[in-house]
């Protein structure tokens, strides 16, 4: 498999993304804005009473691809989108702000950019896309002003867990890729930061 590019889910690209994430909006009609609304909002949304689950969400995640914020990066095999990772500022995800375990320790630190999730599709897996797109995350964080990225990792113990547990990633590829992991002072969790600014 040979990766051709790694582009901005920019506003040409929402069909991309859209056909990427299919009906269902990958992890059950998340459409990967789990950290960028509301707890109550979010459960709202994908509740089994709501009779079109996920739209809310899937809407969400439209209006904010046209609107040219770039909720993260598309990877292409050619012109077929074959993965997505999300990365942006950290301030941009308000879900963790509110978080008792992932609550930033210096909330106003500036420069910060975080990741929150990965998807690829089930033949994608296990043949090195996570790690290519991580690198361009880390390249796009860079180019765009971040100064720290920070990531909220799983630690699977060199095990494998089911992907809809690991979808923020593994201690493992952020260590492989530079990255300092340390627990939340408060939760526990491991917190995966680099900085952008020695590398």
């Amino acid at each position: 498999m040979s990766i051709v590019s790694i582009e901005p889910a920019t506003p040409d690209r929402w069909e991309d993304l859209a056909r990427l994430f299919g009906p269902t909006g990958a992890y059950g009609h998340c459409w990967c804005v789990y950290y960028r609304r509301r707890a109550k909002e979010f459960t709202a949304s994908v509740s089994c009473a709501q009779p079109e689950r996920g739209n809310e969400n899937r809407e969400t995640l439209r209006r904010l691809t046209l609107d040219g914020k770039v909720p993260g990066l598309l990877a292409y095999e050619g012109d077929e989108p074959c993965g997505w990772v999300s990365v942006a500022p950290r301030k941009e995800f308000v879900r963790l702000a509110r978080s008792r375990s992932l609550r930033p320790v210096e909330p106003s630190e500036p420069g910060i950019w975080s990741i929150v999730c990965f998807w690829l599709p089930p033949r994608r897996r296990r043949r090195g896309m996570g790690t290519r797109l991580l690198d361009g995350a880390i390249e796009y964080a860079r180019i765009n002003g971040g100064r720290v990225l920070e990531a909220y990792p799983v630690d699977t113990a060199g095990g494998r867990a089911p992907s809809a547990e690991i979808y923020p990633g593994t201690v493992r590829i952020y260590e492989k890729s530079g990255f300092t992991c340390t627990p939340h002072p408060t939760s526990g969790r491991p917190i995966a930061r680099l900085d952008l600014k020695s590398e």
